[in-house]
């Protein structure tokens, strides 16, 4: 399979709403991949019908040819979401009280969704040096339940400064550095908004309408390097998606297309007045997942604190023996149905579906299943979710979605058969509407590795 890299530059705030409480809009906090795939295929449909020079007609038809391929057929382009490369970076040139200054800058680092074990200082959270730190507590976590043992987790600044010492969950996107020189590798990312008031217009006498008053929350287009700078020099906000295309054909298509209407994208609401303007370029890049070092390196870390747990005694049953342990982070709100109902969770039972091993699993009895694949831990939470279908001109349906952020942890005894398996799952994703940028994964998230007295 093929990555199309997208960079997506805001030129005019970008009105994506989430949901619309009474006359107010809430504003997404990134860009949909919902989004980017409808303004791609109306921007496709409308060129066609204009029969412009460059886009074959016949290459666009419906009954067959590249836009079936790319948005009908039974395994479609997936469009992921598109995240913000605006990272808060610190300042560490300076002393003193400025030393805690954060700088907004765009970065060429991969944009990560913090996991939901990940916590940080209830009074002071957030990533050094502005904050406390932030760390992990998942291999802890299953440490101590299988030693028997309460795990409390408390800041670690909490002695030295003698703050409170609760944590709370922390929830942000992220990046690291690969600049090893830099002490503050860890940034969060984040856009600020801002409310746009309007006032509807009467169509007939084309005046002011009495008693229509709205405001749309949007996406802001730009950005401060820093706030108390004197030459108030504004940056334009920049977001990064990826496409998944089945083979190299489609993808220097699409790649085409996007680059030659680069400004003619619009995209999420208002776009009749003004909004939603930007410009998208495309790449194609090869597939470099380092999968089988993440996995390596997170089971090397789950032994070394297994073995610093054991000054609690010895545990009922060695867990790590004969076993590899793998995880499941969601990068973005995932749909799923199991045996025709709702759920949050992901059963091995399910996971054996996504990869096509289903039938092999079901054969199985009680001990082989627990043994070829077992979900030892979930931490995950749930939401409702709507849209609207520009297309039909319709809502769409109220899904329940489990939270990007959420965390399946498993293990197996059959590492070399689920590695080959969990490289394509990480690009295709999980669940249901996965072309739309629901259930994007990413297996075995680095921060999991991000101890209590390394925090970051």
């Amino acid at each position: 399979m093929m990555r199309i890299k997208l960079e997506i530059t805001a030129l005019s705030p970008l009105a994506i709403a989430a949901k619309k409480p009474g006359s107010v809009s809430e504003a997404e906090d990134h860009i949909p991949g919902s989004v980017i795939r409808g303004a791609i295929t109306s921007q496709i449909l409308q060129l066609s019908n204009q029969q412009t020079p460059g886009i074959s007609q016949q290459n666009l038809t419906l009954n067959g040819g590249d836009f079936e391929s790319l948005f009908l057929d039974d395994e479609p382009a997936i469009f992921q979401n598109a995240y913000p490369v605006v990272a808060k970076i610190a300042n560490e040139s300076n002393s003193g009280k400025t030393k805690s200054e954060l700088f907004s800058r765009v970065v060429n680092d991969e944009v990560m969704v913090l996991p939901a074990t990940a916590v940080s200082s209830k009074t002071n959270p957030g990533f050094l040096p502005k904050g406390n730190g932030v760390f992990d507590t998942l291999i802890d976590r299953f440490c101590a339940d299988a030693y028997n043992y309460p795990y409390d987790p408390s800041d670690p600044k909490s002695l030295q400064e003698k703050t409170d010492a609760r944590v709370e969950t922390y929830s942000s996107y992220y990046s690291k550095t690969s600049d090893s020189k830099i002490k503050y590798q860890y940034r969060s990312h984040s856009i600020s908004t801002r409310f746009l008031t309007r006032v509807g217009i009467n169509r007939r006498r084309a005046t002011s309408e009495d008693d229509i008053l709205y405001s749309i929350e949007v996406l802001n287009e730009s950005f401060l390097e820093h706030p108390h700078a004197n030459d108030q020099n504004w940056h334009p906000v920049v977001y990064r998606s990826s496409i998944i295309v089945n083979n190299q054909n489609l993808a220097n298509f699409l790649t085409n297309f996007i680059n030659q209407n680069s400004n003619n994208f619009r995209l999420g609401g208002a776009t009749s007045r003004g909004l939603g303007k930007v410009k998208i370029q495309a790449k194609i890049e090869e597939n470099s997942a380092d999968i089988k070092a993440r996995i390596t390196e997170f089971n090397q870390r789950l032994e070394t604190r297994w073995k610093l747990w054991s000054v609690f005694g010895k545990p009922e049953k060695n867990l790590l023996e004969n076993r590899t342990y793998f995880t499941l982070d969601l990068q973005a709100d995932a749909i799923f149905i199991d045996n025709w109902r709702h759920t949050t969770v992901i059963s091995p039972a399910m996971l054996c579906q996504f990869v096509d091993l289903d039938d092999e699993f079901s054969h199985m009895n009680t001990e082989a299943k627990d043994n070829f694949l077992k979900l030892e831990v979930a931490y995950n939470s749930y939401n409702y979710r709507s849209g609207w279908n520009t297309a039909w001109g319709l809502m769409k349906d109220i899904e329940l979605v489990t939270n990007r952020g959420s965390v399946y942890l498993f293990s197996t005894n059959k590492p070399d058969l689920w590695l080959e398996k969990l490289n394509e799952l990480e690009l295709k994703g999980v669940g249901d509407r996965t072309s739309e940028g629901f259930g994007q994964i990413q297996i075995c998230n680095p921060f999991h590795l991000v101890m209590r007295e390394e925090a970051v």
